[in-house]
């Protein structure tokens, strides 16, 4: 494969580096030419960011069963029974696979050769493999280690898909009769500002999530919803993407806007308190209490926040031995003592922020986008059904570990298949009459707008008329955006920009539909849950009249 080729031509496109993308270029390299494109350095992802770790039964006091009662407990209702199952049930292996990779996860003190669990908030058993509090980022190190000692694994940074290239647009007798087909990516590469052609018989989304979509968000800056708005624009189903998760504890501080402070450390005994140094949580939650969902816990933030006007509160677990917490979080600990904060010794000052897409790209048990044939989609990404309203923590990373199996299989299986299909010529990138965006303000401004508007009107907690609003605010800055997608020279910043507004607009018209409230979608007009009417997925997909809602 040619690196400098205006054409390349591979057996996989990934498109994404995180835990899903990784493991299964790794897997797929076993059968055939990897290419996977990231849109900076390989290690700028999701999965590096993770604290956490990888739910898993691994304890003779726990079972699949148990795990995957908490986790349909957690989804509110709304999670497929028969992809939880599955998904739980296959953790374990999958974990073990790392391992033998090489990640080097904490194991107990008293017993080496078993995994150090940790506990998070809505499980019921201490499940979750760590390697401290540094988790994605071993993992992360793990799969680009072996990657890049993989020949049949070429990976091109600073690369951001523009769009999926299918055989319907390119083809001037349309898509074949057995139905549409995904045939690669158009992709920029950053460094040259040339848009390069990428065919191969099978794509992969791994793109994670659309965290930027909101003011205040944990996620790295890559995560723009790339996969879900290419995904959505080539005619692929949307599920769910009102469920947007806020993770209730991200740190409070002018010079770490985005860290993330680990529901683990309130596994470990760690209290919430408001302004006053008072626990607050047994008002929300008598029962769980500080170990609540974080749907729950995320609202009883918000709404402590509001009734005091305070900017935030505090996470504290300095009543927790010294040692202990310097050994479990060291990560936490020492990011917090660099800005000042012992954690040791005072609590830490926390907010809420957007952290996790509960929906996305509706793919089968296989990560198979069925609308696109040779288009898979896995980890954030996708909607298999696992996470239903509201993930639990720490299967996450679990869903993308899975789910790149799960998808490996298929494709193992069906490749020959896929390659005997001829493909049709593919024009190259045409930009017509486009000039250079000389105005930088074009795109920095829609961009804050749409991040700021997100977060005052579809946040955490909603509202009918907030929602219309949104929409009509949003509906100009939509049609600016398409008209400069014609008018000017493509650039990363507006590629992302084209996408968070997409997704953003995916995301108000699910939550404008969904009349009720349920796991991470609270609405004000109607906050009760209806499962007479709601308890099912909300569907969106393009068609030719725009937007259809299912």
């Amino acid at each position: 494969m040619r690196s400098d080729a205006v054409e390349l031509k591979t057996d996989f496109l990934v498109i994404g580096s995180g835990i899903a993308g990784l493991s299964l270029a790794l897997k797929l390299s076993t059968i055939g030419r990897v290419a996977v494109i990231t849109k900076k350095k390989v290690s700028d992802t999701a999965t590096n960011w993770a604290q956490g770790g990888i739910a898993g039964v691994f304890r003779p006091d726990d079972s699949p069963d148990l795990h995957e009662y908490d986790t349909l407990k957690a989804g509110a209702g709304l999670c497929h029974e028969d992809i939880v199952r599955m998904i739980v049930e296959n953790g374990p292996e999958r974990i073990r696979e790392l391992s033998a990779l090489g990640l080097e996860f904490s194991m107990d003190q008293d017993q080496p050769d078993i995994y150090d669990l940790g506990k998070e908030g809505g499980h019921s058993r201490r499940r979750i493999a760590h390697a401290g509090d540094f988790t994605g980022m071993a993992i992360q190190k793990t799969l680009e280690s072996c990657v890049s000692s993989d020949r049949r694994i070429e990976v091109f940074e600073r690369h951001i898909a523009v769009d999926i290239i299918t055989e319907g647009k390119i083809s001037a007798h349309g898509a074949e009769k057995g139905g549409e087909r995904c045939l690669g990516a158009y992709v920029l590469n950053a460094q040259t500002g040339a848009i390069r052609t990428i065919l191969a018989p099978v794509t992969i989304l791994a793109t994670g999530g659309a965290g930027k979509v909101y003011l205040y968000t944990t996620n790295p800056d890559v995560a723009t919803g790339d996969g879900i708005a290419m995904a959505y624009r080539a005619g692929a189903r949307i599920a769910n993407p009102e469920f947007v998760q806020f993770h209730p504890t991200c740190l409070y501080h002018p010079q770490k806007r985005n860290f993330l402070i680990s529901e683990a450390l309130r596994g470990e005994g760690a209290k919430l308190l408001d302004w006053y140094g008072r626990p607050f949580m047994e008002r929300y939650d008598p029962v769980l209490k500080d170990l609540a969902t974080r749907d729950v816990v995320a609202r009883a933030i918000d709404s402590e926040l509001k009734k005091s006007g305070k900017e935030h509160v505090y996470l504290d677990i300095s009543h927790r031995d010294p040692d202990f917490v310097r050994r479990r979080f060291p990560n936490i600990h020492g990011t917090c003592l660099g800005l000042g904060i012992d954690i040791t010794k005072e609590p830490i000052p926390v907010v809420p922020a957007a952290h996790y897409m509960c929906g996305g790209v509706v793919t089968n048990s296989h990560g198979e986008v069925v609308e696109l044939k040779g288009l898979f989609a896995a980890g954030e990404t996708a909607c298999t059904g696992l996470h239903g309203a509201n993930r639990l923590a720490s299967n996450s990373l679990l869903e993308g570990l899975v789910m790149a199996h799960q998808a490996f299989l298929r494709i193992k299986e069906s490749f020959q298949s896929f390659k005997k299909r001829p493909v049709p010529p593919v024009p190259p990138w045409n930009p017509g009459g486009a000039v250079d965006m000389d105005e930088a303000v074009l795109v920095s401004h829609n961009w804050d707008e749409i991040r700021r508007l997100m977060w005052n009107y579809v946040g955490i907690v909603r509202s009918a008329r907030r929602l219309k609003l949104a929409g009509q605010r949003l509906t100009p800055i939509l049609q600016e955006i398409r008209q400069h997608y014609w008018d000017y020279i493509l650039t990363s910043d507006f590629i992302e920009l084209r996408n968070i507004a997409q997704v953003a607009e995916l995301i108000i018209r699910a939550a404008s539909a969904r009349l009720e409230s349920r796991g991470g979608h609270f609405i004000l007009d109607n906050p009760g849950k209806d499962d007479w009417t709601w308890r099912r997925d909300t569907i969106l997909k393009r068609e030719k009249d725009g937007c259809i809602l299912y």
